[in-house]
């Protein structure tokens, strides 16, 4: 058996985790840290590319990334849901990964299965800790849930953001890996065009706006549902002024 994951990210489809997170992944991967990145289906429904095309650029970004590991759990394109079936199928690889934190999507998307893809996940680690649960492994939790925000236009404040700044080229590397989905875009799923500014340079833009919120290059932010600890005041970063 592997050692356990420091961070799974659970994504709706291939090259969602490198939109959304991809560069607090290569960063806890910098850190030493076993990161996974496990896709809810293999995006064989996209207008563009095939099943076959996208596991081969999926498992190119995964080098460039750092993964220790990346798993596709076969689940349905464009008819993701949070039923009793998803749930213990993704239970059942949250037990054989073992991550110690799962990073997923926002509650809101334009595309269905971001949607369902975060309440699935959610619901599938707190299923997996259940020791009657009728799926292989042995129960495992993860400790922590945290939802990605970047490029979501809601008005939620971010619970945290991280500083990418030193992992931001390879973030773009690492999307640039599926050619099939970005080359020659303006704007792809949640990263919407702006002005025919090019994707890539788009989606540095809006990591360089996060960044300000912490006074720094680039960021990418994330959103918590129970409050985050400080140690003590007097150690708390990013200026009021």
């Amino acid at each position: 058996m592997s050692a356990p994951l420091d961070l799974l990210a659970v994504m709706a489809h291939p090259d969602d985790a490198e939109i959304f997170c991809g560069g607090s992944l290569i960063k806890s991967a910098d850190a030493g840290q076993r990161t996974g990145v496990l896709d809810l289906t293999a995006g064989e429904m996209g207008s563009s590319g095939t099943r076959e095309s996208r596991a081969a650029e999926a498992a190119a970004a995964a080098g460039i990334m750092g993964l220790a590991v990346r798993r596709c759990a076969g689940l349905p394109d464009a008819a993701l849901c949070n039923d009793l079936h998803s749930r213990h199928v993704v239970a059942a690889l949250i037990r054989a990964l073992r991550p110690r934190v799962i990073v997923t999507h926002w509650t809101r998307g334009r595309h269905p299965d971001h949607r369902a893809a975060a309440e699935l996940a959610r619901d599938a680690s707190f299923l997996s800790g259940l020791r009657n649960l009728p799926v292989k492994g042995k129960p495992h939790r993860p400790e922590k849930v945290v939802q990605a925000l970047s490029f979501r236009e809601d008005p939620v404040k971010p619970t945290f953001a991280v500083d990418i700044t030193d992992q931001m080229d390879r973030k773009i590397e690492a999307l640039s890996a599926y050619n099939t989905q970005f080359e020659g875009k303006s704007g792809i799923g949640e990263v919407f065009p702006a002005g025919g500014r090019p994707l890539f340079a788009q989606i540095r833009s809006v990591h360089a706006a996060y960044g300000s919120l912490i006074r720094r290059g680039y960021a990418e932010i994330f959103w918590t549902e129970e409050t985050v600890e400080a140690e003590t005041l007097g150690d708390l970063g990013v200026g009021t002024f």
